[in-house]
């Protein structure tokens, strides 16, 4: 593990080497924050019931502001690292290395994982659970969201790693990756949440693997604690989509890189 490790801390060094990105990235999420504040104040106003579908204006905004924090955790930027390195021709090198490639790349950017962590999730879990109380609470349910939020890395991940294989084809990543965030930050309930779903919509989506990267780690931090039933059910899907989208991924990769060329010398 060493050598996983020092690519873990690698990517950290690199992190905190640009650190007007880390403020950009802090006032970034702040500014969308206030956003989604005034945004669901006003759609709650204009509802006669201070419920909507099953959740207050409270319980939403802190869903969204966890949801929200969570986003700038987990995005790894995997797939522009992938473009880059194909169009670049730079994939023939890593390719040649000792190291898989999809291990190689998955630890270097974990480094920014783990100050997206310091930077976003722990301030953001902090001033949540001041300003609301008890609207987290505090129990076993916090060792399974730690242990869901991993899964949805992975997952993540898998999705990040299996679009940036489709650049092999298209050479060009750009439009591609923005559609991938829109649907993954839509259907994974980011912007808003499952529960608001129509009902036939939200059957759909919950056989998605999409639903188990950010709602499902929400909602386990949420309502886990005592509910065993509905965390293992959660966990369970999570491994499996896991599971399913890396031997996915891997296949596609394979099938991918029989396609590289490089140009010029």
């Amino acid at each position: 593990m060493k050598k996983y490790f020092t690519l873990l801390k690698m990517g950290m060094m690199e992190d905190m080497h640009y650190r007007l990105s880390i403020f950009v990235r802090i006032l970034g999420n702040l500014l969308y924050l206030i956003i989604v504040y005034f945004l669901w104040k006003a759609i709650f106003a204009s509802s006669p019931s201070d419920t909507v579908n099953g959740m207050t204006f409270e319980s939403t905004l802190v869903y969204l502001v966890l949801a929200s924090a969570l986003y700038g955790f987990l995005e790894m930027y995997a797939v522009w690292e992938i473009g880059r390195n194909i169009q670049k021709g730079d994939i023939v090198l890593y390719l040649l290395k000792p190291m898989e490639y999809k291990s190689y790349l998955f630890w270097q950017l974990s480094g920014g994982l783990v100050m997206g962590f310091l930077t976003t999730v722990l301030p953001t879990f902090i001033i949540v659970f001041i300003v609301t109380g008890s609207t987290i609470p505090l129990g076993l349910n916090l060792l399974y969201f730690i242990f869901s939020v991993v899964i949805a890395m992975v997952i993540n991940y898998q999705i990040d790693f299996f679009v940036g294989s489709i650049c092999f084809f298209t050479e060009s990543i750009w439009g591609i990756n923005m559609m991938r965030q829109v649907i993954v930050l839509l259907l994974s309930g980011a912007t808003i949440p499952i529960a608001f779903f129509p009902e036939a919509f939200r059957k759909v989506v919950n056989v998605l693997p999409f639903v188990a990267i950010y709602d499902y780690p929400l909602n386990i931090l949420l309502h886990g604690d005592g509910d065993l039933v509905m965390v293992g059910r959660k966990l369970a899907v999570q491994l499996i989509w896991a599971i399913v989208l890396s031997v996915i991924s891997r296949l596609f990769w394979k099938a991918s890189v029989r396609r590289v060329t490089v140009n010029g010398g």
